[in-house]
């Protein structure tokens, strides 16, 4: 999502910037050090997210700018949280 995001709105092609490779980086080790990653689906799914304020408004946004352009370019991977998205509402 972050690639597709600084691509498009930070104009870059094939490296990110380095404001989206500090967001990255930043999400790559909450993910790492995240103690319920085995048990669930997505951050966004999360009781207690991992990350500091500053960059959970950082990655909400790239999320709102790539989350509908997602099914242009992963399709599976939108119709997976989609449908682990729906069971956790079920519960």
């Amino acid at each position: 999502m972050i690639e597709i995001y600084c691509c498009k709105k930070h104009h870059t092609s094939g490296e990110i910037c380095k404001s989206c490779d500090e967001l990255w980086r930043y999400a790559a080790r909450s993910t790492d050090r995240c103690p319920f990653m085995e048990t669930k689906s997505f951050c966004s799914n999360c009781k207690r997210p991992c990350y500091s304020e500053e960059m959970l408004k950082r990655m909400r946004e790239v999320m709102r700018y790539s989350g509908p352009r997602m099914l242009f370019y992963y399709p599976l991977e939108v119709i997976r949280h989609l449908l682990q998205s729906r069971k956790k509402f079920r519960r």
